[in-house]
């Protein structure tokens, strides 16, 4: 049996609205679906907010291969309100605020209990399109047709279901609009900084790329005391924006003349930086911030998603002096226990999480948060639901 609630739709199909992507690049269509009640180990959130990251674009943007599903409903950044909880959930109950999250934590596998990396070895191995246990899905259109999920969350709707190793409960005095923000690419810029590099107080830092990851890395080596930010973007207008994450420097790649960036940024720190982040995903980017790096102990972290799947090619000589190569998924970060640290740090007034909204729109203009993000003039625009 499921668990019952004061409204009276657990174990019921719920219909509600969502935005839902019919074709790869056409707008979003507000539509009436149904979203069936929770099954064991899941539980039906309510969203009170979500926000566009790039991540959904860029598979918004995916006409073939096995990623392109269709119609599919986008959205995995977002916060909501627990409506109704399946069999087995002790760990959440109705009226919870709870952030939903890609990459799943189950606390239990061999993955999950170790500190050595963020990884899930039951349920994290690959990116699957619908529910992770049963690989069913929980939406349908009106006229019965299966809906797609997206990373397990599929947050553009009034009502989703998540597993819940892919939840995390946080306070309901915490803003909405801000623990949106912890879903996705703001985590994953700060736990670069802090749990993948592990910047200490004094460091130089390089980072490939500005926008809400890479702003949230900067934000991070900031807060560490990193002496030097060096923020690399092809717009202008980023160093003003950076400066408010603790951006020190600033290169545009298209006005440095014959010289590469990582001969500047030798340059201007001696040498090289001691922690090189690329937050793009071209293969190109990831050897400059390779080669920006300092000999003997320079460390590049890697959050972008190489988009034409190029090979990373680099002087082995380099690694042999001391440089490394790292990879990062979510910012290294356990999403149960690392989210409600975060959280805590804003609240005490450590992490600015205000400055990365740009815009904010209701749930009808949700095309518009699509055509902001695409011209480059917003981080992150809040799409609220009511």
């Amino acid at each position: 049996m499921e668990k019952q609630n004061r409204s009276g739709t657990a174990g019921k199909a719920i219909r509600c609205k969502a935005a839902v992507c019919r074709n790869p690049g056409e707008p979003l269509v507000i539509e009436e679906i149904m979203v069936d009640p929770p099954k064991a180990w899941e539980i039906r959130i309510k969203i009170l907010c979500t926000s566009l990251c790039h991540s959904d674009v860029t598979f918004w943007k995916i006409s073939t291969g096995p990623f392109a599903l269709f119609p599919r409903i986008f959205g995995h950044e977002a916060v909501g309100v627990v409506e109704s909880v399946g069999e087995h959930v002790e760990e959440f109950q109705e009226g919870d605020m709870v952030v939903p999250v890609f990459h799943p934590n189950c606390r239990e596998c061999r993955d999950c209990k170790s500190q050595k990396g963020n990884g899930c070895s039951i349920f994290g191995d690959k990116l699957v399109a619908e529910m992770p246990r049963d690989g069913t899905s929980r939406f349908k259109g009106m006229n019965g047709e299966t809906l797609h999920h997206f990373l397990s969350v599929s947050s553009f709707s009034e009502y989703t279901v998540v597993d819940v190793v892919h939840v995390v409960k946080i306070s309901s005095e915490f803003p909405a609009e801000k623990a949106c923000l912890l879903s996705c690419g703001i985590s994953t810029g700060i736990g670069a900084a802090w749990k993948v590099a592990d910047i200490e107080e004094g460091s130089t830092v390089a980072i490939f790329g500005l926008g809400a990851v890479g702003l949230a890395v900067a934000e991070g080596a900031r807060l560490r005391g990193a002496s030097k930010i060096i923020g690399v973007d092809l717009n202008q207008e980023k160093f003003e924006i950076g400066k408010k994450f603790g951006v020190s420097d600033f290169i545009n790649p298209t006005t440095c003349g014959e010289k590469n960036v990582s001969e500047v940024i030798k340059e201007i720190t001696d040498g090289g930086v001691d922690y090189s982040f690329e937050c793009i995903g071209l293969a190109s980017l990831m050897e400059d911030a390779f080669n920006s790096s300092r000999v003997n102990w320079g460390k590049t972290v890697i959050l972008g998603v190489e988009m034409h799947r190029t090979p990373l090619a680099i002087d082995t000589y380099f690694l042999l002096r001391g440089r490394t190569v790292t990879g990062c998924f979510f910012g290294g970060l356990k999403a149960k226990s690392d989210i409600p640290i975060l959280a805590q740090k804003y609240l005490h007034k450590e992490i600015n999480l205000d400055g990365f909204i740009t815009h904010e729109v209701n749930f009808q203009d949700i095309n518009n948060a699509f055509d902001l993000l695409l011209k480059g003039k917003s981080l992150r625009c809040i799409i609220w639901m009511d």
